[in-house]
């Protein structure tokens, strides 16, 4: 239905910023809401952002709140969290996801997912 590919990822320093980008081919985007998680080794996935499928509407976790933003270019099929002020505990690998009507922070509720882009974030 739906391919997701992550790029943007990379080593930074605490304090600098990344914008992360997510591209599908396949349906377009704008049949769905979208969605960033990410993942640290061992640690379950952890909802970060979404965004509404025509982008008027936009949910963080109270953990990026005012360091991060979602935003989605319909007509380019691309879906970006733009990420501020990092930190350490932002290290993770990150997700992009796709769903026709989910919940908005419960990954369960997603339908289709990326395979993810490391964010390392250095004191």
């Amino acid at each position: 239905q739906v391919q997701l590919v992550e790029s943007g990822g990379g080593l930074v320093q605490t304090g600098d910023s990344l914008r992360l980008s997510c591209a599908a081919s396949g349906r377009t985007l704008n049949n769905y809401a979208m969605g960033w998680f990410r993942q640290a080794p061992g640690k379950e996935r952890e909802f970060v952002a979404r965004i509404s499928r025509s982008g008027g509407s936009t949910s963080y976790a109270d953990s990026v709140k005012g360091r991060f933003t979602i935003s989605r270019d319909n007509a380019k099929n691309t879906v970006y969290l733009q990420m501020y002020s990092l930190k350490p505990e932002d290290t993770a690998v990150y997700y992009c996801a796709a769903g026709s009507s989910p919940y908005y922070s419960d990954y369960t509720q997603y339908d289709y997912w990326g395979r993810g882009t490391q964010v390392t974030v250095s004191s």
